[in-house]
């Protein structure tokens, strides 16, 4: 043996001294392809025991392992790490995936490096291959990514080295119409996802401090030269071992559109308000301050607008007694509105003019108001109280009045088409139907007891309730009542039951 052989083996022995307890696999190869020495971890990486498990050489090593790229496609011969080191080509960071020989998964990624080592003379007299498990590392981005593409929420990563898109989630592709080939590749400066913001600045300046982008609002730029209203933010993140910017979207248009929405169904309130012919005022439902009233409320009030904005309608005394404006607010507040109730509305010169008030709670500008809506039915309730009049005064004799007489005084206050009744509207027991039909008659409470066979005080007592169930307070009213509903008679027992 030379010297120098001998000095080669002694500083090779030395080397695979220093490799062997190292984390990261090492495997020595002789220019001939022979494989002389891998250490521990190379042989762990590859599911081996001993040197042998690996092969003898590099040809064996491509029979019993295959080895393909992170993208799927294998590799060919020549192109193994083992070949191109033996080559004497220097690489650094070549990710494969490997399997063993008739398995169609890997079971490792390795990244992988060479080395050449020279002799005195400069000829390559070790080559080493460095090999790096990143079974672990690969996973975990995996995981990643399924969760990045399944997200709904849109998203973008940007490559911090050269600022460039590297991953697009489908959110990010519907939100936006955009084809992932659009995406990929381009830059920061290209698709401007903070363009239109406030903070735009703000936000380079952050994205080149690799620091977290706060959210802003962005017009992003779409295909089709449009824009859409966005919130954008940025969150630093790892792949592997390249810094990247996470870019989070939340979309505002179908906030922008209900917005918009909102304005035009304002504008439409605002101009149906001015212009209806009927009084309205709107009102807060904190407080009942008016907040707007029509000119047909100023018309028939008599206020001018600048004396009743801003004041509430006890502060204007807008009803005839505090009872009634407390009871309207009350129903306001626990069912959130209300439909034809009468009241007395006081005006400015304080006169007072009956109404029907319908009111409802409504959301304007964001805060909860109240519309109001008068009808005056002063008019009317005249009408009304005269015919009422009329009636009693007739039926201080009623041994005159015909039925067709009595029908036609109903018809007087509210003509209907001939055939058409108004629904009872009450709840009545068929014994109080048959004591209002023979009111409707003109009868008075004593004929109604023979017809019967009641005492005065039983009828008496019937009257009364019908007069609660229906909301009348005179026997005119109540005549008028059942005109309207169709109870115009009874048909009386034909005779007195007998006791038993």
């Amino acid at each position: 043996m030379s010297p120098r052989s001998s000095g080669q083996r002694i500083e090779r022995q030395q080397l695979q001294q220093i490799i062997a307890g190292l984390t990261e696999g090492v495997i020595l190869i002789d220019p001939d392809q022979t494989i002389a020495w891998a250490n521990t971890a190379a042989l762990s990486m590859h599911g081996a025991r001993e040197l042998a498990d690996l092969g003898r050489t590099v040809d064996e090593y491509r029979e019993r392992f295959q080895l393909r790229y992170r993208n799927h496609h294998a590799l060919d011969d020549g192109t193994y790490p083992a070949d191109r080191v033996v080559a004497g080509e220097l690489f650094t960071d070549v990710m494969v995936e490997v399997a063993r020989h008739g398995e169609t998964e890997p079971e490792w990624v390795h990244r992988v490096r060479s080395l050449v080592l020279n002799d005195a003379n400069g000829d390559p007299d070790c080559l080493v291959l460095i090999v790096t498990d990143a079974t672990d590392e690969m996973q975990a981005i995996e995981r990643f990514e399924r969760a990045f593409n399944a997200n709904p929420a849109p998203a973008l990563i940007c490559r911090i080295s050269d600022l460039r898109f590297i991953r697009v989630n489908q959110g990010f592709l519907d939100m936006t119409g955009y084809t992932r080939q659009a995406i990929i590749g381009r830059s920061v400066y290209d698709l401007d996802v903070m363009s239109g913001a406030d903070r735009r600045e703000l936000g380079k300046a952050r994205l080149s401090e690799w620091a977290t982008v706060p959210q802003m609002e962005a017009s992003l730029p779409l295909p089709e030269g449009e824009t859409k209203l966005v919130i954008v933010a940025g969150q630093p993140i790892e792949i592997g071992d390249e810094r990247c910017m996470l870019f989070t979207f939340a979309d505002l248009e179908p906030r922008r559109k209900a917005e918009s929405a909102l304005r035009n169904s304002e504008e439409k309130f605002a101009k149906t308000f001015r212009l209806a012919p009927v009084p309205m005022k709107v009102s807060t439902l904190d407080g009942f301050r008016i907040v707007d009233v029509n000119e047909a409320f100023l018309k028939e009030t008599g206020w001018a607008i600048e004396e009743v904005v801003g004041r509430s309608a006890a502060e204007i005394e807008l009803w005839d007694t505090a009872t009634t404006r407390r009871r309207m607010e009350s129903e306001l507040v626990e069912t959130g509105g209300f439909r034809g109730y009468e009241a007395k509305l006081k005006k400015k010169d304080g006169s007072t003019a009956d109404c029907l008030v319908s009111a409802e709670t409504i959301r304007i500008g964001g805060e909860t108001c109240v519309l109001d809506v008068f009808q005056d039915i002063t008019a009317r309730k005249t009408s009304e109280l005269e015919l009422v009049r009329a009636i009693e005064e007739a039926l201080a004799d009623t041994s005159w009045l015909s039925r067709s007489v009595m029908e036609k005084l109903a018809d007087m206050r509210s003509p209907q088409r001939e055939g058409a009744r108004k629904p009872s509207g009450a709840d009545l027991t068929e014994k109080e139907r048959q004591v209002l039909g023979l009111i409707s008659q003109g009868l008075d409470d004593g004929e109604i007891a023979k017809l019967l066979f009641l005492s005065r005080n039983t009828v008496r007592n019937h009257v009364q309730r019908i007069y609660a169930k229906t909301g009348v307070h005179r026997r005119g009213e109540a005549i008028v009542w059942a005109r309207e509903r169709g109870i115009v008679g009874s048909q009386p027992p034909a005779k007195r039951p007998k006791k038993t």
